[in-house]
């Protein structure tokens, strides 16, 4: 099981900005070794109640709450990861575990006994916690993130782009999903992770972007999308 604490900070910057501010956090950052030359590919399958708790109590900003994803990174992918991330206050607790592919597929259509199969306490508590309240699939989100990590309090920055998601299909490892965009193609996520505080020059950097606070997650943004194509 891997666990992280940190502070999160996301903001919403133009395509523009971010081709100006990836290259000076180039300067100074490592470049992910997963980057490449245009950055990696994320897509998540998220999980909520049948009433939608995790989505409302984000909405409502409930002061303790948690999202239930399963990430991969391409569709040919032998294994996902399972995630539970629990906010409290600045403070964000991310946990995961890396499933089978297999795996994955039967918690996607309900069937949560594959977690049983695992010695970490981790996987009992998401078995009770998605048993418990009837976690099924709600919303599948993809993007492509270029990352950049700092050896300093642990900060990673992310730029995320070209971010669609799909209510119609929750085949995670389907390489042909039918997906709609979330956002305005020249619209880019920049998220920012520290833990402690965030350093004078990187404040700075930052600062130098013509950027507006995101209080939203991707997978708000999903749900509000679909909410709004349905009415």
């Amino acid at each position: 099981m891997l666990k992280v604490l940190r502070e999160e900070k996301k903001f919403l910057i133009s395509v523009a900005d971010f081709l100006a501010l990836s290259h000076k956090v180039e300067q100074v950052m490592t470049s992910d070794p997963h980057n490449g030359t245009h950055g990696y590919t994320i897509r998540s399958l998220y999980f909520d109640t049948p009433f939608d708790d995790d989505y409302y109590e984000k909405q409502a900003g409930v002061e303790l709450r948690r999202k239930v994803r399963l990430r991969c990174y391409d569709p040919n992918d032998k294994t996902a990861k399972l995630e539970l991330k629990q906010k409290q206050g600045a403070q964000q607790l991310k946990r995961s575990l890396e499933i089978s592919r297999d795996h994955a597929e039967r918690l996607i259509a309900g069937d949560y006994t594959p977690l049983l199969a695992y010695d970490e306490p981790f996987a009992a508590e998401m078995y009770g916690l998605m048993r418990s309240r009837c976690y099924r699939p709600k919303t599948i989100v993809e993007y492509n993130r270029k990352a950049f990590i700092g050896k300093e309090n642990k900060i990673r920055i992310t730029f995320d782009n070209k971010i669609v998601s799909t209510e119609s299909s929750f085949a995670l490892f389907d390489p042909h999903l039918n997906m709609n965009p979330v956002l305005d193609p020249y619209d880019v996520v920049l998220e920012v992770k520290f833990n402690g505080f965030l350093l004078g020059y990187m404040k700075e950097l930052i600062n130098a972007a013509d950027r507006s606070e995101l209080s939203v997650s991707k997978y708000v943004l999903a749900r509000q999308n679909a909410y709004q194509t349905h009415v």
